[in-house]
C-alpha cells in the first residue's frame, strides 16, 4: 500500500463474514484530510458497518480481514485497549438519532465535559470553556444556556448540532457521520450540510460522510463511493459519478434523484444538476 498523510484514511481489501455469511467483500477506500468523502448505498449494501469497523465496534462475531491504515499502522490490529484511545479522541463518530448519542438524565453540559476530559485530562474549567467554543462553532444558541439543558429540550436539528460538537470535543483527525440529515427536514438538513463543509474545510478534518441518498452527497461530497451488497461498484470525483456514472446500480440511483438538488450554500461547489441541462430555458 502506496505511503498516505498522516491523517489520511486508507481503507483496502476490507473484508468481513459472519457466522461464514459474507458482509464486506473487498472494501477499498481513501478518505484524505480536508475533504468530504460520500459513501452511499442502499439499506443493507455495507457502508454503515464498513464505517463501525473503522471505528472497531464491529460484532464480535465477525470475521475480518483486510488493512485500516491510520497513522502508519492497521487498526485492525490493535490491542483493545489502544482502539479505545482512538475511538472518541481521534476517530470520531455522528450519527442518525441524535438522540441516541446523549443519556437522558444527564445534561448537555455533563456529557460534553465528562468526554473531553476523560479523553484529555483536561480540568473542569478547560473543558468548559472547550465545550462553549464548540458549542458557538456548530451554531448552538446560547451555548451557556445550552450546557444547563437536556436533550429532550432540543429539537432534532439542534441536538444534531449539540452531537456534532460533542464528537469534535477532542479534536478528532476522522470524522464519520453514519446519515446524520436522514431523520432531519429538508431546510434542517441543508443546515448540518452546510455546517458539516465548513468544519472540513476549516478543521481540516477526513470526513467520511454515509448515506442512501445521493442528492446528499451531490451537494458536499468531494468524491463519492458506490457500495452495493458488500462491495465497492464505483468510486470518483462527485461530478464525474453523478454525472458519468460507470455502473448500472448508480444510474439506477440517479434515476431516483429529483432533477435539481437544493444546495446547502450559495458558492460553485454546489449540487450537480442530474437533468444535464442548464437553468436557462
Amino acid at each position: 500500500m502506496s505511503a498516505v498523510p498522516s491523517d489520511d484514511l486508507r481503507i483496502a481489501n476490507l473484508t468481513m463474514s459472519i457466522r461464514d455469511v459474507p458482509i464486506l467483500e473487498g472494501v477499498d477506500l481513501h478518505v484524505p484530510t480536508g475533504a468530504i468523502t460520500g459513501l452511499a448505498g442502499e439499506s443493507g449494501s455495507g457502508k454503515s458497518i464498513t464505517a463501525l469497523t473503522v471505528a472497531g465496534l464491529q460484532p464480535s462475531e465477525a470475521k475480518v480481514s483486510g488493512v485500516i491504515e491510520y497513522h502508519g499502522q492497521n487498526l485492525l490490529g490493535l490491542p483493545a485497549r489502544a482502539m479505545n484511545r482512538l475511538r472518541g479522541k481521534e476517530i470520531a463518530m455522528v450519527f442518525q438519532d441524535p438522540t441516541s448519542a446523549f443519556h437522558p438524565l444527564l445534561s448537555i453540559g455533563t456529557q460534553l465535559t465528562d468526554h473531553a476530559r476523560h479523553h484529555l485530562s483536561l480540568s473542569r474549567r478547560e473543558a468548559r470553556e472547550q465545550a462553549l467554543h464548540l458549542l458557538d462553532r456548530v451554531q448552538v444558541p446560547d451555548p451557556e444556556d445550552a450546557l444547563r439543558r437536556y436533550p429532550h429540550q432540543f429539537s432534532g436539528g439542534q441536538l444534531q448540532r449539540v452531537a456534532i460538537a460533542s464528537a469534535l470535543m477532542c479534536e478528532p483527525s476522522i470524522l464519520i457521520a453514519d446519515e446524520p440529515t436522514t431523520a432531519l427536514d429538508v431546510t434542517v438538513q441543508a443546515g448540518i450540510l452546510r455546517l458539516l463543509r465548513g468544519l472540513s474545510d476549516d478543521l481540516g478534518l477526513a470526513t467520511l460522510l454515509i448515506t442512501h441518498d445521493l442528492a446528499v452527497l451531490s451537494a458536499v461530497a468531494d468524491t463519492v463511493t458506490v457500495m452495493r451488497r458488500g462491495r465497492v461498484v464505483e468510486t470518483g470525483s462527485r461530478f464525474d459519478v453523478l454525472t458519468r456514472p460507470q455502473h448500472p446500480y448508480t444510474r439506477e440511483l440517479i434515476v431516483a434523484l429529483p432533477n435539481r438538488v437544493p444546495r446547502p450554500d450559495d458558492d460553485e461547489s454546489g449540487p450537480v444538476d442530474t437533468t444535464g441541462e442548464t437553468d436557462g430555458r
